[in-house]
């Protein structure tokens, strides 16, 4: 992979005080434990998060990837001490053979910081993805546990998706919370940027209607915008029908419905990071996947919440999609206008 330009000095800068507060407010790391921070120095995205922990830790070990073996970074993973932090810092994904690398540095208790798939987020869209580190724990705690209660308690859901309505007539699942918030988890860290409250229909079978989508994960993990949103009919909890849909979207389907015989809609996402809107966007799916709105998955994997009749080994897809989102309602009380959650 050839090298990317640097980013501009103002967006490292910015970069260096979102951080800041992720080590203190997210992940509350102090002196009194050690950081490693394994980096590549591939795109200008992943060198100025580098530069930026650089400033935060003066006291961490840094580890370029693509300059020491696979087994120099297994062992200085296995130097860390629990509740040290580890800040992975990728260009792409880092591969250490059969090593899952977030699971096993939690396996060891350690905290953990990953930054992934910075290559697919060139230019200006750098500038985005350091905007969204931004941490402001009054709006993601305060909102997402508010989001979370009125999930909880209702007994239905419904999105507008500008006329176009898709009704969960169930209770919900309980509600799980991405808000940088890890009190009382066995875990601490994970892939950033956060901010999503997540959920689904207790009852697959109670969702119907009609949404609008404006953006779909392509195979590629890419974002893919089609010019004129497609809109999907839902019946029964499985997409029966796909209006306005391009191509690469009908392929999509016909892949889940080759190997799992029907498209179920599953996830019901409550998307919160601010510094992603239906128009400012990034291109992996994954980062993208935290916009203020909501998103919708396609296909039967959704490992967070068991259902009956879904085999693990059967279930292959989870597909993001985005809902054009004028107004989501939880039972008869609006939580979602003008592009924010009011909750």
């Amino acid at each position: 992979m050839p090298a990317t330009d640097d980013l501009p000095l103002h967006d490292i800068d910015t970069a260096a005080a979102h951080l800041r507060d992720v080590l203190a407010q997210v992940v509350e790391h102090g002196p009194a434990h050690a950081a490693l921070v394994v980096y590549d120095e591939r795109t200008g995205l992943s060198r100025a998060l580098a530069e930026g922990y650089r400033r935060n830790l003066p006291g961490a070990v840094f580890i370029d990837f693509d300059k020491v073996a696979p087994d120099d970074v297994l062992a200085a993973f296995r130097r860390m001490a629990p509740s040290d932090l580890v800040v992975l810092v990728q260009s792409t994904n880092f591969r250490l053979e059969a090593f899952r690398i977030r699971v096993e540095l939690f396996k060891l208790g350690l905290k953990v910081i990953e930054h992934v798939h910075l290559s697919r987020m060139p230019g200006a869209q750098g500038a985005h993805y350091i905007e969204s580190l931004a941490y402001d724990p009054a709006y993601y705690r305060g909102v997402g546990r508010a989001l979370k209660e009125r999930i909880d308690s209702a007994s239905s859901a419904t999105v507008d998706s500008g006329g176009e309505l898709l009704v969960f007539a169930s209770t919900l699942e309980p509600a799980k919370l991405n808000i940088g918030d890890y009190s009382g988890m066995n875990n601490v860290g994970g892939q950033f940027p956060i901010g999503e409250v997540f959920t689904e229909a207790q009852d697959l079978e109670a969702v119907n209607g009609r949404v609008r989508v404006h953006v779909f994960g392509d195979t590629s993990y890419l974002v893919n915008r089609p010019e004129t949103p497609i809109t999907l009919v839902i019946e029964r909890g499985r997409v029966v029908g796909a209006e306005n849909a391009t191509p690469e979207f009908e392929r999509l389907l016909e892949i889940i419905r080759a190997d799992e015989g029907e498209v179920w809609l599953r996830e019901l996402g409550f998307g919160m990071n601010r510094a992603f809107t239906r128009e400012r966007r990034v291109n992996d799916i994954g980062t993208y996947e935290r916009m203020c709105g909501i998103h919708l998955s396609l296909g039967a994997k959704h490992g967070v919440y068991p259902k009956p009749g879904f085999k693990r080994k059967d279930a292959r897809y989870h597909v993001d999609v985005f809902a054009v989102t004028e107004a989501v309602y939880l039972d008869d009380q609006r939580v979602y206008r003008d592009g924010a959650w009011e909750v």
